[in-house]
């Protein structure tokens, strides 16, 4: 049975030969030059800071498969102003859905936010090709996704490293166990330096969410994880105990958007959250 993930993956593939037609690398290449130097995403999230406080990666969504349509609010949406409420209100760094079809993103929207504010940006989509991370860097992104159930370790470790050759960091998702383990097993965190290791509350294949997935695998490979500083949980989080409840299991950064989206106000609901 084909997965709402599947047919998002297959999609993507399709976009990525579209996109190379109409503009190849070398186009790409040219506008990166012209970008200004990333900032560093890995850096912002994981210097040191209390044991308790959360650095809040804030996202910015319109809508997701699972939600439908999540900004209700009067007026036109726009990502700039919604990532000058995240920063006013304690965010360490901004996540840009770029996924147009199904969470109603742009890939422009990158630059607006970066012009907007002071922190680094990531852009969150399903990268499946090495075209959409040199096209991450020329929109103006500091930092890529790569998601271990859309693409393989040693793809994610091709990925990674063209990302790092271009100046941005990485964050790593995963969902299982199995994909968490290989991830581990394939790749060193700690030696990186810019890479972040997320754990993702939400499964990608039936859009269903359990908060307690990240403990559950946070512990299940406490042995193999030689630092919990690079952990990011992901989904499905709402309250101030919630983010207490991932630092008991050494987890300091979050990726928060549905919640927050779904608000009249972003930022003081993210004010909220870290009250």
């Amino acid at each position: 049975m084909t997965s709402i993930l599947d047919t998002i993956v297959e999609r993507k593939r399709h976009e990525v030969a579209q996109a190379r037609t109409a503009v190849p690398i070398e186009a790409l290449e040219e506008r990166i030059l012209d970008r200004k130097p990333a900032r560093d995403f890995f850096g912002a999230l994981t210097e040191a800071r209390e044991a308790s406080s959360t650095r809040v990666i804030a996202e910015i969504k319109r809508k997701s498969p699972s939600a439908g349509v999540i900004w209700n609010q009067p007026g036109p949406f726009d990502p700039a102003s919604i990532a000058r409420s995240y920063h006013a209100a304690g965010a360490t760094a901004i996540s840009c859905l770029t996924d147009e079809v199904d969470f109603g993103g742009r890939l422009d929207s990158i630059d607006a936010i970066r012009q907007a504010v002071p922190l680094p940006v990531l852009r969150k989509d399903f990268v499946v090709d090495a075209y959409q991370v040199w096209e991450a860097r020329a929109a103006g992104a500091d930092a890529v996704l790569l998601i271990a159930e859309c693409i393989s370790p040693a793809e994610i470790l091709d990925l990674r490293e063209l990302a790092h050759r271009l100046g941005m960091s990485t964050l790593v998702e995963v969902h299982s166990e199995a994909n968490l383990r290989a991830v581990i097993e394939t790749m060193d965190f700690t030696e990186d330096g810019r890479s972040l290791l997320g754990i993702n509350n939400r499964d990608l294949t039936r859009m269903e969410t359990d908060l307690g997935n990240t403990a559950r695998l946070v512990d299940a490979v406490s042995d193999e994880l030689q630092t919990r500083s690079i952990l990011v949980g992901e989904s499905g989080i709402r309250t101030p105990e919630d983010l207490a409840c991932l630092r008991s299991s050494g987890v300091g950064i979050v990726l928060v958007g549905e919640h927050l989206m779904k608000q009249p106000d972003p930022g003081a609901a993210l004010e909220t959250l870290l009250a």
